[in-house]
């Protein structure tokens, strides 16, 4: 099958149009975005915890849906920071016991069981980035 002739033409303008202007044909320029993620209040209550006990409560989460979210509520009464700082300790240890009992109640339709594990895999990732943090290393994610 041959190229129609206004495929042809097509692709001539848009070869002028990058020849004519300079700024086009550079792909060294550009604008840098700065994107973040806006978390409602029981996501941002995830505490940030090490990374063993972050692979502890995803491995307790797969298997008993709630029960590493529950744990991680305890993490928080430890002294685990999370994205809620002007919020008081006991209300995300609560925010967290919530959760868990919405992973735990819903399991039964498989809702709670797939949030909870989701909810394991965000406790890791959050334990990465806190140690990529803490050393220096900029993150690539």
């Amino acid at each position: 099958m041959e190229p129609s002739h206004k495929d042809a033409e097509t692709a001539a303008a848009a070869a002028a149009a990058a020849a004519a202007d300079p700024r086009a044909a550079s792909s060294s320029s550009g604008v840098v975005v700065q994107v973040r993620e806006k978390k409602g209040p029981l996501r941002a209550a995830i505490p940030y915890m090490p990374f063993p006990v972050a692979v502890i409560c995803l491995f307790l989460n797969t298997f008993v849906p709630g029960l590493g979210t529950f744990v991680s509520a305890f993490a928080v009464l430890c002294g685990a920071r999370t994205d809620l700082p002007d919020r008081h300790v006991c209300c995300v240890f609560w925010l967290n016991i919530a959760a868990a009992l919405i992973q735990t109640l819903t399991a039964i339709v498989m809702v709670g069981w797939i949030m909870s594990i989701f909810w394991g895999m965000d406790m890791v990732i959050l334990a990465i980035s806190q140690g990529y943090k803490e050393q220096g290393i900029p993150q690539q994610l």
